[in-house]
């Protein structure tokens, strides 16, 4: 590509969330189901799943595993409004298919269409990591003829992470990115609890979240438990984490230590939120809450 794109389509959040820290907005052509940027109300919407939101997360863990198995997309691409829309820039990722479209799915809704995609720069984001993240910053903004307001963020967020002053007592901290059933956090959230002065229980640095189940979870005995389930703010994940109270064989129950945050704005999301939650996540391991952020649950 030549010349900065002026109609740039997302299809992801965090890339949504990041273009508006670019000063892109403006730009901002399209956008995913998902996509939840005030600055971005009213644009086209691109996206659709095929897993109902309003289900129970048993149920959704449920329709994800048996498409998984069928080897379907979760998510589907309105080919014809991105064809309409003729985009200089698409924006999708890799990192992960439960979370959001990937390249294959957009391929696929344009591959009989005789419009723009082709000639698009297509990017996708791959961050696994905080230094993941920050490079994923630095490659849309130079996609987007931006380069140097990227450089200039990118530094104030490792600044900011540098200096998150962690807890101590380096207490054993159990993240859950879903609680029906349980899984743990991965990529970046490891490194969120490390930054904190917290150690995760379970989830390494860079690799993917798993599934656990609570015989496991009881047996490690964790001394924070951190819902953070992936989609959903903090008063979600407070009712989540309150599923966690009737569990009185784990001993963060039995001393008051299960805390809910806001995944979408601090942990969900590879955009520069995680550097807050990390500062969130080192303040609730002093047993404070942050308010609007972080929340103990009894």
């Amino acid at each position: 590509m030549t010349h900065a794109p002026d109609r740039i389509v997302s299809l992801l959040p965090s890339a949504t969330d990041l273009l508006f820290d670019l000063g892109l907005g403006a730009r901002l052509a399209g956008i995913s189901h998902s996509c939840d940027h005030p600055g971005a109300a009213g644009l086209p919407v691109l996206t659709r799943s095929i897993v109902d939101a309003g289900a129970s997360q048993a149920e959704i863990d449920r329709a994800v595993s048996e498409a998984v198995r069928a080897g379907l997309a979760l998510y589907s691409v309105d080919g014809d409004v991105l064809d309409a829309l003729n985009p200089d820039l698409v924006v999708t990722q890799g990192v992960c298919e439960v979370c959001a479209v990937t390249p294959g799915t957009i391929e696929e809704a344009v591959r009989y269409l005789p419009g723009c995609l082709p000639a698009a720069n297509v990017l996708s984001l791959e961050g696994r990591s905080v230094a993941g993240i920050l490079d994923d910053l630095r490659a849309l903004a130079g996609a987007a003829g931006v380069a140097g307001q990227g450089e200039t963020l990118a530094a104030e967020a490792q600044r900011r992470w540098d200096t998150v002053t962690p807890v101590q007592t380096a207490p054993r901290v159990l993240t859950l990115e879903w609680v029906d059933p349980p899984f743990y956090g991965g990529h970046w959230v490891p490194e969120q609890v490390t930054r904190a002065g917290g150690v995760s229980v379970l989830g390494a640095p860079g690799i993917d979240s798993g599934r656990a189940t609570w015989d496991e979870i009881a047996a490690l005995d964790p001394d924070v438990i951190v819902v953070m389930c992936c989609g959903y703010g903090l008063t979600r994940n407070a009712d989540f984490a309150r599923q966690l109270l009737e569990r009185s064989d784990l001993r963060a129950v039995q001393d008051g230590q299960v805390w809910a945050v806001d995944a979408n704005a601090h942990f969900s999301r590879p955009a520069l939120g995680v550097v807050r939650g990390a500062e969130v996540l080192a303040e609730l391991l002093r047993g404070r809450e942050c308010v609007g952020e972080s929340v103990r649950v009894r």
